[in-house]
C-alpha cells in the first residue's frame, strides 16, 4: 500500500524531528525510526487502528506522545498529521 504525506504532515514531522534532535543528539533519529515503524505497521494493517473521525484513523506511537493521523483512499494511506497527543484535536484536524 502506498503511503502519502500531506505537505502539512511532512512539515510537522520534520519540525518534530528537528526539535527532538535539538533537545538531545540522536533523539530525533529515534523519533523518526519510531515513525517509520508505525508507518510500516499501518501499511500492512491499514484498518488496524481506531477511528478519530469518520474518515481519519489514529495510530499512537509507543515511546513518544504523538499520533499519526491517516485515512485510506483507494490503495493509499494518506497521512494528514503527525500530532502531539496533548494538543487540542482542532489544532491537528486540518481542513
Amino acid at each position: 500500500m502506498n503511503v502519502i504525506f500531506l505537505p502539512i504532515a511532512q512539515q510537522e514531522l520534520n519540525q518534530t524531528i528537528e526539535f527532538y534532535e535539538q533537545q538531545l543528539t540522536g533523539l530525533g533519529v529515534l523519533f523518526r525510526n519510531e515513525i517509520l515503524e508505525a508507518i510500516d505497521f499501518i501499511r500492512l494493517y491499514p484498518e488496524g487502528h481506531q477511528f478519530l473521525t469518520r474518515h481519519t484513523r489514529k495510530c499512537p506511537l509507543r515511546k513518544f506522545p504523538y499520533l499519526i493521523l491517516y485515512g485510506i483512499i483507494d490503495n493509499s494511506v494518506i497521512i494528514s498529521a503527525v500530532a502531539h497527543q496533548h494538543r487540542h484535536p482542532r489544532s491537528y484536524l486540518h481542513k
